[in-house]
């Protein structure tokens, strides 16, 4: 049966399964990094070409949210889903029996493309949440994203020390189906929220960042935030195999559940977001992420400070992603795929080159270089964010 789209459905077991769903979905884009020294071992090539492998699932990912997310307010949304799942779960499997960095790369692609599903996920959660409780529904659904996207190293390094890295590949394979089935059986059917040609549609995305000066200032607070987190976590894996430490794929993925503790920044963020705090709590999140990079860079020699710095850093970055897909879903109800699609799309492509800088970055300047690179975003972001206030305030004045 087809849902009114006014209609709110969501129960609480709805949303706990797209929390879990959108969990297991964004963990195939991470199982590869804390495996980054054995797949280069493996495969005999460079750590550099494993870390290209890394930035490309980034790359098809933004590439997928410009070009299939926008598709979730033009197509029924479960049909949508199933398909976009079918493929990532090929992709994981290719990615399991690759016999070369080649295949496993164009496998790793094609993953990437299609886990933008998680992204089809948010939007709808928020389009079926009865009024007044999006926030809270987003900030549950957005808890099972960062808590995938966290501990799917500490699941690779342990899947990959018990029985190799490749069962990782096949475990996201078989997870990726699971929550495919869990979400056709469990989703309504929604009737699509506009009818127009697909160019039509890709070009409302570029209409909505120009007229809607929210977005645009959340836009930039994503993507330098999210940049900042790529540039630590691409090259943690090789700081923790190394000398001082020298850990073990198993040790390597049990470190990132430090990270973990951000995903509880999903719980209040909503509610500052609710009482008009969204803006000042931002200024405060991009102030600890700055902050947390004095701690990361001592983390070369202290896993006290690097684990401190962990679980701050994610925070940080976390929080404000919560805030800003709490601020831009309710600025134009009937377009939010598309609305994420400019958001999400930012965000990625700033992944990519937070990962690719951190990359280039590590062999050349070792863990200094990269927590430079990785304090360097978030900084921007905050002097934006100050150059904002000011503005705020002027406007205050003039008008009272």
């Amino acid at each position: 049966m087809t849902v009114n789209s006014k209609d709110p459905v969501a129960n609480r077991r709805v949303v706990v399964i797209m929390a879990i769903a959108v969990g297991a979905i964004i963990a195939n884009l991470y199982y590869a990094q804390p495996l980054v020294d054995t797949l280069s071992r493996t495969f005999e090539v460079s750590s550099t070409a494993v870390g290209a492998v890394i930035t490309l699932i980034q790359v098809t990912y933004a590439v997928g949210l410009a070009t299939l997310v926008p598709l979730g307010d033009l197509l029924e949304r479960r049909r949508l889903l199933a398909v976009m799942l079918c493929c990532a779960t090929a992709g994981m499997t290719a990615m399991a029996l690759a016999p070369s960095i080649a295949v496993f790369g164009a496998a790793a692609a094609l993953v990437g493309l299609t886990s933008v599903a998680v992204q089809v996920l948010v939007p709808f959660a928020a389009h079926i949440a009865a009024q007044g409780q999006q926030a809270r529904v987003v900030g549950i659904v957005m808890t099972g994203l960062l808590l995938g996207i966290l501990l799917a190293r500490t699941v690779a390094g342990i899947v990959a020390g018990l029985a190799g890295w490749r069962a990782v590949f096949a475990l996201g394979a078989v997870l990726t189906a699971g929550v495919a089935l869990l979400l056709w059986r469990a989703l309504p059917r929604i009737a699509p929220a506009v009818q127009m040609s697909y160019p039509t549609l890709l070009g409302s995305v570029l209409a909505l960042v120009r007229e809607e000066p929210v977005l645009r200032m959340r836009i930039l607070y994503g993507a330098l935030t999210f940049a900042s987190f790529s540039a630590f976590w691409a090259s943690a894996g090789f700081l923790l195999a190394r000398e001082p430490y020298g850990w073990n794929n198993a040790e390597i993925g049990a470190f990132a559940l430090f990270g973990a503790l951000g995903a509880v920044a999903a719980q209040f963020v909503g509610r500052l977001t609710d009482r008009g705090l969204a803006h000042l709590a931002t200024g405060a999140f991009l102030l600890v992420m700055v902050a947390s990079y004095g701690l990361l860079a001592v983390g070369a020699e202290s896993v006290v400070a690097l684990a401190i710095g962990v679980v701050l850093m994610d925070l940080g970055c976390q929080a404000t992603h919560i805030s800003n897909q709490s601020l831009i879903f309710p600025l134009r109800p009937e377009a939010r795929s598309r609305l994420n699609t400019a958001y999400m799309t930012s965000y990625f492509v700033a992944g990519a080159l937070g990962s690719a800088a951190s990359v280039a970055a590590y062999p050349a300047y070792g863990w200094a270089g990269v927590c430079v690179v990785g304090a360097a975003f978030p900084s921007a972001a905050l002097l934006i964010w100050a150059a904002d206030t000011v503005r705020r305030r002027g406007l205050t004045v003039v008008s009272s």
